[in-house]
């Protein structure tokens, strides 16, 4: 929602929320996004964003999704994605040889789609831009409308929405955040990754060509 905030305020601009159905789309955290377009209707669009969370799952091996990816980044001007959204963009044979970024809990995991990953939270390689977990993808969002229409049009949605990050805390990061809290997350979030770590390593692997 924070590119979709950023991307829709671009002038001469349309922004859309496109999914393989019209069916209401529920978020890892409740929130209900309605589709605007269908896979099968939508034109060929400048820019491609793909989101990331939980639900980046299951579509690494959804091929409706994955030839949808691959259809519109032969031809868009920008593929961009936040945080794990570029391990979907691995799945569609995206980031072959490319640097990358997404959450830093799956950072390795671009790797597994011979990636390069790139502990940055912006990160563009030729047409791609990955960038990390969720607030990444406002700064990325504003980075890449400064290569779409210039620095002002920039820091005019910048200033519109008021972007201007002071955080109270500096645990936004396992560079900042303490040993204690890095440790409890990942042991938390344990079970996600071997999940994730698991559908990489399948997409992967369907990706090698098949031997004859």
């Amino acid at each position: 929602t924070g590119p979709y905030e950023v991307f829709s305020r671009l002038p001469r601009s349309t922004t859309e929320l496109v999914s393989k159905t019209s069916d209401p789309v529920l978020s890892a955290t409740g929130m209900t996004l309605t589709p605007m377009r269908r896979f099968a209707d939508a034109p060929a669009y400048d820019v491609i964003v793909v989101p990331g969370g939980p639900g980046q799952q299951g579509l690494m091996d959804d091929e409706t999704t994955l030839d949808f990816l691959r259809a519109q980044a032969a031809t868009a001007r920008w593929v961009m994605s936040v945080c794990t959204g570029s391990l979907v963009l691995g799945a569609a044979g995206l980031l072959a040889g490319k640097r990358a970024t997404c959450h830093w809990l799956s950072l390795p995991l671009l790797a597994e789609f011979g990636a390069t990953p790139m502990a940055e939270r912006v990160v563009f390689d030729g047409t791609l831009l990955t960038t990390a977990g969720v607030s990444a993808g406002i700064d990325g969002a504003l980075a890449l409308v400064d290569r779409l229409a210039g620095r002002s049009a920039a820091e005019t949605i910048q200033l519109s929405i008021e972007y201007d990050p002071q955080p109270l805390y500096s645990a936004g990061s396992p560079a900042t955040a303490s040993a204690e809290l890095t440790t409890r997350i990942r042991t938390f979030s344990a079970p996600m990754l071997q999940s994730r770590a698991e559908g990489v390593r399948a997409a992967a692997a369907r990706l090698k060509p098949k031997e004859t």
